[in-house]
């Protein structure tokens, strides 16, 4: 395979208190590991060893569209995030953006809102589909790529996320994400 495991854009302790190191150590160097092993041993000796990862969540189903998925959304999830964001929006292409929503308030109340809706595992997402900024969830691996969709950003709603630093307060983790830890530069580039 041609892809590994990205480092993390940040050190582990750098989102603290708002996701530890612990939840860190877990989640970044635990689970999303644990996924590239899997899809390593899935595709060795196969031709899809050689695709790019954006092609094999695209084109794949089954254990290898969950592993290849999973390492994409948190490749997606870890860049979503940086030490000091949140908060209203600091660029043009994002405020623009959030704007369309209703500001960052109302963009704040439906993230919260569709992230406490999804049942059990998944992702919340910032997406533009046909140039309109929309908030949606994901079950499972499921992620934009696989529609006409634009990522933009994302937050991991899987327990593993938030349990250590927030326990079963799903919402509580929501808030500080949207309030502390989003990178609005990362929306704006993906938006550009």
């Amino acid at each position: 395979m041609k892809f590994d495991v990205d480092p993390l854009p940040y050190s582990r302790d750098a989102l603290a208190p708002h996701m530890s190191a612990e939840t860190l150590e877990f989640h970044y160097g635990k689970h999303h590991k644990s996924y590239m092993d899997k899809l390593r041993t899935l595709l060795e000796g196969t031709v899809d060893a050689d695709k790019t990862l954006e092609d094999i969540v695209r084109g794949s189903s089954g254990g290898v569209f969950n592993n290849a998925a999973q390492i994409w959304n948190h490749t997606f999830f870890w860049k979503s995030m940086t030490p000091g964001g949140g908060g209203p929006p600091n660029n043009g292409i994002a405020t623009a953006l959030i704007d369309q929503l209703g500001g960052f308030d109302a963009f704040k109340e439906t993230w919260n809102s569709v992230g406490m809706q999804q049942f059990g595992s998944g992702w919340v997402w910032l997406v533009v589909e046909g140039g309109t900024p929309r908030v949606v969830s994901t079950p499972n691996a499921e992620n934009p790529l696989t529609t006409s969709a634009k990522p933009l950003l994302v937050c991991d709603v899987w327990e593993h996320a938030y349990y250590i630093d927030h326990r079963n307060a799903r919402n509580a983790f929501l808030e500080s994400f949207c309030d502390d830890l989003i990178n609005w530069d990362f929306v704006a580039e993906n938006a550009g």
